[in-house]
């Protein structure tokens, strides 16, 4: 699981845009900036996760030259203390672009900044062979959440059912575990679309040989 802080950072840090340096040459320039309050809040978040999967936490930044890293490791540390019963780690984010490659079982949840997470995220779709896989949460501080697949719409392939229907289905699990707190229900939904995996049920994204290749709407049925 990663949880990325969606509000902050580079992405929306002032002042941005282009100038002129004194060579005259044209620049382009974005900050990154966190307050204490907006790393607290999405620690916490993710402390919350950890707690409810396998007790693990590994913050990700830049910490050894960014100053905005420095302050992110400060404050993930601190909020440790409020989470006794979750493992904290610290890792930089190049070692943890490669980690994820190298060996991705050593994770449970990672907890990173807005730029960091963009990118993270994405590489962690493909381990499991498609971005079709992955569901993704958008969380407040209040209310369930918005809960939605994590890629785009794939206008591409629109109208054909054969778009991988996994990952909108693991939102619906992930609606029900982590904004509504009904567990046992997306356990059950969990289950069903590990059963059509075993089973070799596949969209075209994940076809491998020896499994089958059905359409959207076959594995929606088949997973119900």
């Amino acid at each position: 699981m990663v949880v990325r802080e969606l509000t902050g950072g580079i992405y929306f840090g002032q002042p941005r845009g282009f100038g002129t340096n004194d060579k005259g040459e044209e620049i382009g320039f974005n900050t990154e900036i966190y307050s204490v309050s907006e790393i607290d809040r999405i620690a916490r978040v993710a402390f919350e996760v950890a707690r409810k999967r396998g007790g693990k936490l590994c913050s990700v930044d830049k910490a050894n030259v960014l100053e905005a890293s420095m302050l992110w490791r400060k404050r993930v540390t601190a909020i440790a203390s409020e989470f006794p019963d979750v493992e904290l780690s610290h890792m930089y984010v190049d070692n943890a672009s490669m980690q994820l490659v190298r060996n991705p079982k050593q994770f449970d949840t990672i907890v990173t900044n807005n730029s960091y997470g963009d990118i993270l995220s994405d590489e962690a779709s493909m381990i499991t062979g498609s971005i079709g896989m992955l569901p993704s949460a958008s969380v407040g501080e209040s209310g369930p959440g918005l809960f939605e697949p994590i890629h785009g719409s794939a206008p591409d392939i629109a109208g054909q059912d054969k778009a991988n229907p996994r990952a909108t289905i693991l939102s619906a699990a992930m609606l029900l575990k982590y904004g509504l707190g009904t567990e046992n229900a997306a356990k059950r939904i969990e289950t069903a679309v590990t059963e059509t995996l075993d089973n070799g049920f596949r969209t075209g994204d994940i076809y491998s040989p020896g499994t089958v290749t059905w359409s959207c709407s076959s594995i929606w049925l088949q997973t119900l």
